[in-house]
């Protein structure tokens, strides 16, 4: 009975090939995409879920408000772990671990050959045998109860043991010795690198009782409650029955306690899940990457809406061709078919081009994979044989799918009245107008998407251009910096290398200073100022730098001199926002004026033109500038104009290179264009902004095609209209607008239903910007323009050739 069901069902989709090529290229696409991106947002969402009881796992982070401001840090003050694990109840472990420098050299003595030295490591930590209670690996070699009882000790993944000892296996690697930086340490277990996805990619693990027996508790603030790093993470396991209330508000008790008050200074240590860890943006995860829920989110609804624009495309070609299948069916009825069995039959038929739809899909998700790449992870791939919830899906899919897309259609076809039917009066009580009102309600919907893509397309453009070509506030082009190793003992290297830039040419100016103007990083304090009424206390932003530093920026000096050459911060520049904010109007009135920072008296000699310190997502905030060149370690350069031949910035940054190599023989040259540097502050932005593009292609494409089979169906309804109408005098111009006018009427619908709906959402997403564009009236009548010239173009394949048939060829079966 089975393969009579589907042998019926291939003989039917091979008589209306076209139909069935344009169902089929639909449902492909809309597939692929949703393979392409369950493969996305499950490997996301699956991070961090392999560890036992992981729903009762928490990261001890610090919320901190400075005048108001909300700061957080993914870190706690050194002493807080040793203070949760001896005052708290409630908790079953306590997992403190400080993460080492990530520019840490690591040195493998050799018995009789040249040691192997590795710089810039990174994903090292100091943690405890607590660390490997939360986190279950697989130990190779070694005991998690003793391995890093003692100080000097480490423990390897197998992973970064056979790099460091590829001769050796995991038993033989214990015993070796391993030196950070100037730390000796002696191997005491090799566990099995994690395969599961996970934020936790730490390879070497330390003793954590090294830090206290080699002298670097100062470095990383040991007894110190009141210094919050990043660097210093702690984890807790509640018991059974114990909620995150309960420890957050035992933590308020302990931070009353211990961490020191300040005027205008609030901080709180709360609980952030781990199922958080791997989406939250205020607080750091250690993998580099972190996933957004809403880009998540945003995927999911691409995937659903390409999914039903190919379903739709399904439906509403099946009914509308419901007419021509309709003796067909009163046949079947008068031999005996039930419904039951008429709609097994139907649905068969979706099935069938599903499953053929889902084999197209397989061979295109490899092209949308590069569509989509900006949202892949490196470490992810597409392969059917390696991922068996991928096949799960896929099986899931072309069942979902052949129901969503077959059941309307198969329901309609098998209520056909056989008398009627076998009558020709099929549509006397078949609901054929209800029919045609559900198919132009689809057809709106399908196009509602497809307008709603390209406006969001637009506007995102339009953003990311403005963000881009704003002006800023100071000079990004033809200027490239670089930082020079952050230790006192080469503090002097660094004036050397400065005068030694100061020779090239092909160099217009070089400056020593903090960071750039605009950074993703920021540095800050508490300053106030007193008018002699009350006393203004605020968070402000600190740069630093030289004379020159302004100067190379082009950031303009609108009151007083500039800064002057100093070792330590002795006076400040502030830009106008910070002068307003201290209560005066006119910027330029703040200039010899002190302000107070923790102790230190700095004199104003001078008011710069404000300029944004991050991305336009933030606001310029109050800012001092100072030349302290103990706190400038970053050298920037602005270029010289490059030649015709696009040789000379290559040349210059060439001697660049030599000369620091000279005075860093041990260290890198690494350097970055500061344009550059400004657009990866919109790359989240660039890839919506691709995304939508080939959203709204793939939407266009899908819509265009059940467009192209309906017009295809309407036209062959209509021939012996369009013969009798063409012997009657209509021109083919008449004829074309006559076929064409019902479908523009749907587009011009879903237009006028997508501008609201679109200029709602873009709205909302602006507001994630302190500095937008704006949304133009162009942007939607560009769209609408846009839609109905593509859908006309897609008609016009159809309707030309109709209209310009012999009309002979129509009426002479009449």
């Amino acid at each position: 009975m089975l393969k009579n069901y589907f042998k019926t069902a291939w003989r039917s989709l091979m008589r209306f090939k076209v139909f069935t090529l344009i169902n089929i290229l639909g449902l492909a696409i809309g597939i692929s995409a949703s393979l392409v991106i369950y493969l996305i947002v499950n490997y996301d969402f699956t991070f961090d879920k392999f560890e036992k009881d992981n729903d009762r796992i928490y990261r001890v982070v610090s919320d901190m408000k400075f005048s108001g401001n909300p700061y957080h840090n993914s870190g706690v003050p050194a002493p807080v772990g040793e203070a949760v694990r001896n005052e708290l109840s409630g908790i079953h472990v306590v997992a403190a671990f400080h993460q080492h420098n990530s520019e840490t050299k690591v040195i493998i003595p050799g018995n009789t050959k040249q040691p192997l030295i590795l710089k810039n490591q990174d994903n090292l930590i100091f943690a405890d045998a607590n660390y490997f209670k939360l986190i279950p690996y697989e130990w190779i070699a070694g005991s998690a109860n003793s391995a890093l009882n003692d100080p000097l000790k480490v423990v390897l993944t197998d992973k970064i043991a056979k790099l460091y000892f590829p001769d050796l296996r995991a038993d033989q690697v214990v015993g070796r010795q391993v030196i950070y930086d100037s730390i000796a340490t002696t191997v005491t277990g090799v566990v099995k690198t994690l395969s599961h996805n996970s934020d936790f990619t730490f390879h070497d693990f330390i003793s954590l009782s090294t830090i206290p027996a080699t002298g670097l508790k100062k470095n990383y603030s040991w007894d110190n409650w009141g210094m919050t790093n990043g660097s210093s993470q702690l984890y807790v396991k509640l018991n059974p029955g114990t909620t995150p209330g309960q420890i957050e508000q035992q933590l308020r008790v302990l931070n009353t306690k211990y961490v020191k008050k300040h005027k205008g200074f609030e901080s709180a240590f709360m609980l952030q899940p781990l199922s958080d860890l791997h989406f939250n943006s205020n607080y750091r995860n250690y993998n580099g990457r972190l996933a957004s829920k809403g880009t998540l989110y945003g995927l999911l609804t691409v995937a659903a809406f390409l999914l039903l624009l190919g379903s739709i495309n399904f439906i509403n070609l099946s009914t509308a061709h419901a007419s021509q299948r309709a003796k067909e069916i009163g046949i079947r009825k008068t031999m005996g078919s039930t419904k039951t069995q008429l709609i097994i039959q139907f649905l068969s038929e979706t099935f069938l081009i599903t499953l053929l739809a889902t084999i197209l899909s397989v061979i295109l998700a490899p092209v949308l994979f590069n569509i989509f790449s900006g949202f892949i992870p490196k470490d992810l791939h597409f392969s059917l044989l390696h991922q068996p919830d991928l096949v799960a899906f896929m099986i899931l899919l072309v069942i979902t799918v052949s129901v969503l897309s077959g059941f309307y259609p198969s329901w309609i076809l098998s209520r056909y009245n056989p008398v009627l039917v076998l009558k020709n009066q099929a549509y006397a009580n078949t609901g054929q107008t209800r029919r045609v009102w559900i198919r132009k309600s689809l057809t709106v919907f399908q196009f509602l998407i497809a307008q709603f893509f390209i406006m969001g397309t637009f506007l995102v453009a339009k953003q990311i251009h403005y963000s881009l070509n704003k002006d800023l506030g100071f000079k990004k082009d033809a200027i490239i910096s670089f930082s020079t190793p952050f230790f006192s003992k080469q503090a002097n290297n660094r004036i050397v290398l400065l005068n030694r830039l100061k020779n090239i040419p092909g160099i217009e100016m070089v400056s020593l200073g903090g960071n750039t103007p605009a950074t993703n990083g920021t540095n800050s304090g508490q300053v106030n100022y007193k008018d002699g009424k009350k006393d203004i206390q605020l968070d402000v932003q600190f740069k630093y730098g030289d004379t020159n530093y302004l100067k190379l920026y082009h950031i303009k000096l609108l009151a007083g001199n500039n800064t002057h050459e100093s070792d330590t911060v002795k006076e400040a520049i502030v830009n106008e926002t910070y002068a307003h904010m201290i209560g005066f109007k006119n910027a330029a009135d703040a200039v010899g004026k002190t302000l107070d920072w923790s102790g230190v008296k700095l004199p104003v000699i001078g008011v710069m033109r404000d300029f944004n310190q991050e991305s336009l997502h933030a606001a310029i905030r109050p800012l001092i500038f100072t030349g302290a060149s103990s706190n400038s370690y970053e050298l920037h350069v602005a270029l010289g104009p490059e030649n015709n031949d696009g040789t000379a910035w290559k040349t210059t940054i060439g001697k660049i290179s030599k000369a620091y190599k000279d005075i860093y023989p041990e260290d890198d040259f690494e350097y970055e264009f500061y344009d550059q540097a400004i657009a990866k502050f919109y790359e989240k932005e660039q890839h919506i902004s691709s995304l939508l593009i080939w959203a709204t292609g793939l939407a266009i494409f899908i819509s265009c095609l059940g467009l192209l089979g309906l017009v295809i169906y309407t036209t062959s309804l209509r021939t012996k209209e369009i013969g009798i109408r063409k012997v009657l005098g209509a021109s083919v111009t008449h004829l074309v607008a006559i076929l064409s006018t019902d479908f523009v009427k749907l587009v011009l619908i879903s237009f006028i239903v997508a501008s609201p709906v679109a200029w709602y959402t873009m709205n909302n997403w602006l507001q994630n910007f302190a500095y937008r564009t704006t949304i133009n009236w162009w942007i939607f009548a560009l769209s609408g323009v846009l839609m109905v010239l593509i859908a006309l173009v897609t008609l016009s394949f159809q309707t030309i050739r109709a209209a310009v048939a012999n009309p002979v060829d129509s009426l002479k079966n009449e």
